[in-house]
């Protein structure tokens, strides 16, 4: 059972994250509070919740009272105060403070660049064939009104989509899909990603933004955008509630707070028009899941993409750790259901099992379908959910956020015992090739992602290594100079070349405010024969620093040389890339085109 002391940290963090975001207008208001009342009130949220952990709950409550606490156990307490005698009030009563409410970084909403990117499908011809049965009412007048269009837009836009059919209709619209979620917005419908980082799908469809804009022009689609407001409106209203309920539940389990000032994004996007085939995208740090507004809502769909969302980033952010387990990949691999994609991405892979396990932390299910669960996912090949699943429970009885919890949980998984685990595990045999089904009579879940770049070749497959870097990583986030240079340098004291532990060594040296030590370490590693070529993130992120360096000596030429540097580095990790592009524009250059 975790000490109250812990969770009553816990929920002091999300109190604090309510008070900051103005969730409430009440706590709006410019009024003194004794904070040792909220703090006991706070200490008995946190018994409470910790007996509720205790009691095999996996730190959701449950029970009679679920619904109180999902409400808001967070603030119950703190309204009592707001009331009773505990609260030191002015006599004169303050006028109410109404600030605006911040931006999010989890938003429900529709897209007019979907809608018309929609609209010109079915207007192209797109399942004229299939009756309107079951669909929303919207997407059934509006599918007949669209193929009756006329004009030359209409014409072009019928012969591109002769020219790009595929033979399957959900592999069509999936295109298209892709197209509405990286194109910019109307009226002309650019893409907001460069050339090179658009996904294949959108290139197929190269020169198909210039149609759309000519025919969002012929035939007016911004104003029956405006016009079909109510209706996007009143889905979007009803999607709330639910979304809301699997971010707090999911949030509050790992103990993530979302900051809004986090430039990643969860976007839930609702287009009737699409059908009753989910879609979920994300390229770079941006998530999105395309919703029909059908009448019953895909929670766990939403849920399972919330979670990437949340924890993909995890595996890349330890790369280190996470590669001591990669042999289990070797073995999962020769599961004939597993994905292909998953089968030589092993940061994906790992990602995808710690979401199925945390899944099953969530969901309210016995032990027993607990159990057959993760003999299904063996089975397929997904054979970390099991561990996982396992050390899930150290976390609960933990005090830091998953995304600090992260590298323990890692290490708690045993590769040699695993292995012999899975010597009596017996994958399925593939699916057996089944004819296609029509969109409208299928609900299909489509995860795309953009490969991440695996672990560099320059680390070392040595599990001492591996976590000597790791400790210098842990200080430097701790701001441990001295503790960060020493894990570095028993690195370097085995591997003198070692691009990551010289790059630990940069980071010391501006921990030490020893600028010329960092211009040395992080000139090595963007040229010369020592250079890091192999290792993106160590070299888009040596050349930002030494922008950094340059710009605070006043070499404004050489620092804007360094920012763009970083940003033509293939595969250079998205946070360098923004660092470059805020560091090009203070230094007055001119801006890099920007990410959405």
């Amino acid at each position: 059972m975790p000490r109250p002391s812990a969770v009553r940290k816990d929920l002091l963090g999300l109190c604090a994250h309510h008070f900051r975001d103005g969730d409430s207008l009440l706590f709006n208001q410019t009024v003194p509070v004794d904070r040792f009342a909220v703090a006991q009130t706070v200490d008995r949220l946190a018994v409470t919740q910790a007996a509720g952990r205790s009691g095999g709950t996996s730190g959701v409550i449950s029970g009679p009272h679920s619904k109180l606490f999902r409400a808001g156990y967070l603030l119950l307490g703190l309204l009592a105060l707001l009331l009773g005698p505990g609260l030191a009030v002015a006599q004169v009563p303050l006028p109410v403070q109404r600030r605006p409410v911040p931006a999010t970084n989890v938003t429900v909403d529709g897209s007019e660049t979907m809608f018309a990117t929609m609209c010109a499908l079915h207007a192209a011809g797109f399942e004229q064939e299939i009756g309107a049965a079951g669909w929303h009412p919207l997407r059934a007048r509006l599918r007949d009104m669209l193929q009756k269009q006329q004009g030359p837009a209409v014409e072009a836009i019928r012969q591109f989509y002769q020219q790009h059919e595929l033979a399957d209709p959900g592999a069509t619209l999936s295109r298209f899909v892709w197209f509405g979620l990286v194109a910019g917005p109307a009226p002309d419908f650019q893409p907001t990603l460069r050339h090179e980082e658009l996904p294949p799908d959108v290139l197929a469809l190269e020169g198909f933004s210039e149609l759309l804009a000519a025919y969002y022009r012929e035939q007016k689609i911004g104003q029956l955008w405006r016009q079909v407001q109510p209706v996007y409106q009143k889905e979007i209203v009803r999607l709330h509630e639910p979304v809301s309920q699997v971010v707090y539940l999911a949030t509050g389990y790992l103990r993530e707070i979302l900051e809004p000032a986090n430039p990643r994004s969860f976007t839930v996007v609702v287009e009737p028009l699409v059908g009753r085939i989910t879609n979920v995208r994300n390229f770079g740090d941006h998530y999105a899941i395309v919703l029909s507004a059908a009448d019953e809502i895909p929670v766990e769909v939403v849920r399972h993409a919330f979670l990437h969302f949340v924890l993909d980033p995890l595996p890349l952010r330890y790369p280190h750790v996470v590669a001591v387990k990669r042999p289990l990949l070797d073995v999962a691999a020769r599961a004939p259901r597993l994905p292909a994609e998953l089968k030589d991405d092993f940061s994906s892979f790992f990602a995808e099992c710690l979401v199925r396990a945390v899944e099953l932390k969530l969901r309210k299910a016995s032990p027993g379908e607990r159990d057959a669960a993760m003999d299904v996912d063996d089975a397929n090949g997904y054979i970390l959910v099991r561990p996982l699943f396992r050390v899930l429970g150290n976390f609960e009885k933990s005090e830091p956020s998953m995304d600090r919890f992260f590298p323990d949980m890692v290490r708690a998984v045993d590769v040699a015992a695993e292995a012999k685990r899975l010597e009596s595990v017996k994958f399925a045999a593939a699916d057996e090739a089944a004819a296609p089904l029509a969109p409208e009579q299928r609900e299909v879940t489509r995860l795309s992602r953009r490969r991440a770049a695996g672990i560099p070749s320059t680390v070392p497959n040595d599990p001492e290594a591996i976590a000597a870097l790791t400790e210098g990583e842990r200080m430097i986030a701790d701001k441990n100079a001295r503790g960060a240079e020493a894990a570095f340098q028993k690195v370097l004291a085995k591997y003198p070349e070692q691009t990551r532990a010289w790059y630990g060594l940069g980071l010391v040296a501006m921990l030490q405010r020893d600028a010329g030590r960092a211009e040395e370490v992080f000139g090595r590693l963007v040229s010369g024969e020592h250079a890091a070529i192999e290792d993106p993130l160590v070299l888009a992120w040596s050349h930002v620093y030494l922008g950094r360096i340059q710009e605070n000596n006043g070499r404004m030429d050489a620092a804007r040389q360094e920012y763009q540097a970083a940003l033509e580095v293939p595969n250079g990790p998205e946070a360098a890339r923004r660092a470059a592009q805020k560091g090009l524009s203070a230094a007055g250059g001119a801006k890099a085109g920007e990410r959405p």
